[in-house]
């Protein structure tokens, strides 16, 4: 369950979010696996638990990826591409993968986790693709923009898209 969209090269899939967690680390399988651990046995300072699995949409770009609630797209949490240092497919548990990401303005990392029956390995394949994309283009320009200006932009083009389908609908309800 995905959908691209062509103009603005972003791509959705819906998926279950598991949490976020804070790690010591920004990379490794064994973040990871602990990241999983402490999902099953939560810690109060260091975990943000769903009461149950959130079905949210995963949007990814080459700005970074957002996570939306599903229904109602509200933004969860985003994360620009550059800020992500490891992504992969639990080994042991095929339908749960995860990246870890740095925050934009803590001296610290988050492990977000999700479960998918089909996109796993799909998922964790395209977010490296585009990390490559953007770290080779980023190269290329020699140097980088704000980040956080450009993850605020892709924000609001979201929502400016999401403001013109409720204006489209709501016209044709008002009809």
């Amino acid at each position: 369950m995905s959908d691209i969209s062509d103009d603005d090269n972003e791509i959705s899939f819906a998926v279950k979010f598991l949490g976020r967690v804070a790690v010591v680390r920004s990379e490794g399988m064994q973040i990871l696996n602990e990241a999983v651990q402490s999902l099953k046995m939560p810690d109060k300072e260091s975990t943000e638990k769903l009461q149950k699995k959130n079905k949210v949409s995963l949007f990814l770009s080459m700005s970074g990826i957002d996570i939306l609630e599903h229904k109602t797209k509200f933004m969860l949490y985003t994360c620009p591409l550059s800020s992500v240092s490891f992504c992969a497919v639990i080994p042991t548990t095929p339908k749960v993968f995860g990246f870890v990401a740095k925050h934009p303005a803590a001296d610290m990392y988050h492990c977000y986790l999700f479960q998918s029956k089909k996109f796993s390995h799909l998922l964790v394949s395209i977010i490296g693709d585009a990390f490559r994309a953007t770290k080779r283009e980023a190269s290329l320009r020699g140097g980088g923009r704000d980040l956080i200006v450009e993850a605020l932009r892709h924000k609001n083009k979201v929502l400016q898209r999401e403001n013109a389908e409720l204006r489209m609908r709501l016209s044709a309800s008002g009809d």
